[in-house]
């Protein structure tokens, strides 16, 4: 490994979040344009229609749990705990973000997202206790 790699997960987690952000906003756009709404009512987000709503919500979504996966993964690459062990559940962490993600801006049926979000946060707790196995015997 040339000691980069735990970045790249990091890296398709961020371009998930800005593919949302372009969706939402495309969504909008549509809905605007369609007359099925006021661009107005954006301005405070009261009234949010349902097809940009599960957008919204996604994007929240990934400013959650997924806020200490990038903690992790800078925590493994500072304490040279970053290898395949490591760098395959950030892979697989991602790669549920990215199927909860198109789950949830699409059909949105939790009996699909639920799992999906439960095996991401096993994924990130296994991610956490890696690190403190690392840590606890270097």
């Amino acid at each position: 490994m040339t000691g980069f790699e735990i970045f790249w997960p990091m890296v398709a987690h961020a371009s998930l979040v800005f593919a949302l952000y372009a969706l939402l906003s495309a969504r909008r756009v549509s809905l605007v344009r369609t007359g099925k709404v006021e661009a107005s009512q954006f301005r405070e987000n009261r009234h949010e229609p349902a097809e940009s709503l599960v957008v919204r919500n996604s994007i929240a979504n990934q400013f959650e749990l997924p806020v200490l996966f990038h903690v992790c993964c800078v925590l493994l690459y500072i304490t040279e705990a970053d290898n395949l062990v490591s760098l395959g559940l950030a892979w697989l962490f991602v790669a549920l973000r990215y199927v909860h993600a198109a789950v949830h801006v699409t059909s949105n049926r939790l009996r699909y997202r639920r799992p999906l979000f439960i095996t991401g946060f096993v994924t990130l707790l296994a991610m956490w206790g890696w690190l403190c196995v690392w840590m606890a015997t270097s």
